[in-house]
């Protein structure tokens, strides 16, 4: 069953309509319906606030990074384990092929189900998921493998245990050694991005978004926790961050915008795996026409740019 938002719910009772046309075999009021959806689809999605995307970007049904692995890739394998600690499954990394590219896609993976997202622990890597990373990434540079990564966790794991193995050092690692790779890299928001952990595999040649993804520095709860002691001031805290793609675009903070599917990608899966693989094998081209010196220096400059001040 299609979960639905708050502010979906017409497009819910006319796609209820549709199937019961389409059962009854009426194509006069199938046409009509089809039509009404499209206006409702457009009208909806074309006026959507900052809430309403954070919502989308969170969608129970909208695609993790091992969807659109499966999507995208084909002769994949898998690599585990940071050879430190232990395996952390909230860091997917796969090698295999996009189209005739052989490519290192690394991923943040969420989980579906409750046994799963406990596995997954929701999402929220470990210092040791990171370091697998990081080992997968100094991998593809050591084969001069493209790197594609996908970013969708709502932090870091802040627990104990996370601490106890140097969190905030295995982030800041990531971060140092990912600006200075030898390989063509790109990363890509597909859902959530939130703080250091999002950023820690972040950091690449091209950082782009899906239409209906966030990147912050913190949740709009905690915003607003701490903020206002409250958090359910979460909206407010929401579109006085300007956490989404249209906001951090204007702010020159990402590359480009994917446009997933009008009405979301946990609406038509293939449609948005198909965006992000165009966008990466066209990026990935872009990238090689450059000299290691060239592209070095421009994610060097990108890098150093991020930011604005007046006096």
């Amino acid at each position: 069953m299609a979960t639905y938002l708050d502010f979906e719910y017409k497009i819910k009772f006319i796609q209820e309509d549709i199937i019961s046309a389409r059962v009854r075999h009426d194509e006069g009021a199938l046409e009509s319906l089809q039509e009404n959806l499209d206006k409702e689809v457009s009208k909806t999605f074309t006026n959507l606030s900052p809430f309403q995307q954070l919502q989308l970007a969170r969608h129970i049904d909208r695609p993790y990074a091992l969807d659109y692995i499966n999507l995208i890739m084909r002769d994949k394998y898998e690599i585990h384990g940071d050879r430190h600690f232990r395996d952390d499954a909230a860091i997917v990394c796969y090698l295999g092929y996009i189209g005739d590219e052989k490519v290192m896609v690394i991923g943040e993976q969420k989980g579906r189900g409750t046994k799963n997202k406990i596995r997954r622990n929701f999402g929220m890597p470990h210092p040791e998921g990171y370091r697998k990373a990081l080992r997968a990434a100094k991998m593809a540079e050591k084969f001069n493998i493209p790197l594609l990564m996908l970013v969708d966790t709502p932090g870091a794991y802040p627990g104990l245990g996370a601490e106890e193995r140097n969190q905030s050092e295995a982030i800041a690692r990531n971060l140092l050694e990912l600006a200075e790779l030898d390989t063509q890299t790109i990363s890509i928001v597909i859902g959530e991005g939130g703080s250091g952990g999002a950023l820690a595999i972040g950091v690449a040649d091209k950082f782009a978004m899906m239409r209906y993804s966030v990147f912050s520095v913190i949740s709009p709860e905690g915003c607003s926790a701490i903020l206002w002691n409250d958090p359910k001031k979460a909206e407010a805290a929401t579109n006085a961050m300007k956490i989404t793609s249209g906001d951090l675009k204007e702010l020159n903070l990402i590359d480009d915008i994917i446009d997933e599917p009008l009405i979301g990608a946990h609406r038509d899966k293939e449609a948005a795996a198909a965006a992000i693989s165009d966008y990466f094998l066209k990026n990935l081209n872009s990238l090689r026409e450059m000299s290691k010196e060239e592209r070095m220096e421009a994610r060097y400059s990108k890098l150093t740019g991020v930011g604005a001040y007046a006096e």
